[in-house]
């Protein structure tokens, strides 16, 4: 269903033509795909008196919410063909997403993430440092949302290393050995937002390494509700972590378990996190219509990645704001957007209650 070619091109750099043409298109074959091979998809859809092949704009593509993957199975494949089951992050009490993948869907995630990665990266694998445990003994079939991000991830790495024993601990002299070999030239580094608050900010001990990271490039996301509650904001984060670690190239990216793949990458030049040509931002207000630059309102993601399931078009439980449409590099002409939290209640009302 995707062009061949879409992964061989820069995935920032696109026209204004492209997003309100082909993209638009692809969308909306894709929500004709999606209701045609998901019955639960169609009953939504019907249930909205939504029209196929309506040809206006994104901004009419129907949203689901993303807490229906929490509720209901939905694929478009049939069973047999699913070869991986992605579930998003939650606690023992609350019902989490599950994504059902199946090998086309799952490989063009990760053509889509190697393209986006390799934007800050470079096209060679780094050596890598990963602020976590080793995942190694979790199911291989049926990953948490957790796991799926350091396994997508290091496949952008190299010569793997946990700073994290399996008991939770920082592993000092594992680490030390590691910065001796690899430290004098560029590393990656990845890690959940609060992990490497936690561990590198918070409980590194100095006494016992001398911590240079000027060569890291972390690879950050995820996990800002603590932070935000300590009034740490993004700024704070980085200028600590140059402060203590010498480390300047901190890159954070927003995404979901609902939309592997295409995630939104922070930009360097106004702090947003930038549209792809994966990806688009949609804000909504409390009657889920469209607003501008500058209205904080409901953050719907769209993605032209998620061929195996309906979650092309979702609504989040995030607020967030665009601050900036196209023109914020010279060939970059997609949208910029902050996320301001989540929503008050997160629970999205109308196209949740169909079923």
């Amino acid at each position: 269903m995707l062009n061949k070619n879409l992964f061989e091109k820069n995935p920032f750099s696109f026209s204004k033509e492209y997003r309100k043409k082909d993209y638009f298109e692809l969308i909306n074959k894709l929500t004709i795909h999606h209701y045609k091979k998901c019955s639960l998809y169609k009953k939504i859809l019907d249930t909205l008196n939504y029209k196929l092949n309506f040809k206006n704009s994104l901004e009419n593509i129907p949203i689901i919410p993303t807490r229906i993957f929490k509720n209901y199975n939905l694929m478009s494949v049939p069973k047999n063909k699913i070869v991986k089951t992605l579930t998003s992050s939650g606690t023992t009490s609350s019902k989490v997403s599950k994504i059902y993948l199946d090998n086309e869907n799952a490989s063009n995630q990760v053509k889509a993430l190697k393209k986006l990665i390799q934007s800050i990266l470079g096209s060679e694998r780094l050596p890598m440092i990963i602020v976590d445990q080793d995942p190694k003994f979790e199911n291989r079939k049926k990953f948490s949302a957790k796991t799926a991000a350091i396994l997508g991830f290091s496949y952008f790495g190299k010569n793997h290393f946990y700073l994290l024993d399996r008991y939770g601990n920082i592993d000092y002299d594992g680490l030390s050995e590691y910065l001796k070999k690899f430290s004098n030239k560029n590393f990656f580094i990845f890690g959940f937002t609060s992990f490497i608050f936690e561990n590198l900010l918070k409980k590194m001990d100095h006494k016992r390494i001398n911590l240079n990271l000027s060569k890291g490039i972390l690879l950050h996301g995820g996990g800002w509700k603590k932070l935000e509650n300590l009034n740490i904001s993004n700024k704070k984060f980085k200028d600590e972590l140059n402060k203590k670690f010498k480390l300047k190239k901190v890159f954070n990216y927003y995404g979901m378990v609902e939309q592997t793949g295409s995630i939104f990458l922070e930009c360097d030049n106004c702090g947003g996190f930038r549209t792809t040509r994966y990806s688009e931002i949609i804000i909504r207000d409390k009657n889920f219509n469209s607003l501008g630059i500058g209205k904080t309102g409901m953050i719907q993601v769209i993605s032209n990645l998620p061929t195996s399931y309906p979650g092309h078009s979702i609504l989040t439980e995030d607020r967030g704001i665009i601050i900036k449409d196209a023109n914020c590099k010279s060939d970059f002409n997609g949208k910029c957007f902050i996320v301001k939290g989540r929503l008050e209640k997160a629970e999205v009302r109308g196209c949740s209650d169909v079923t």
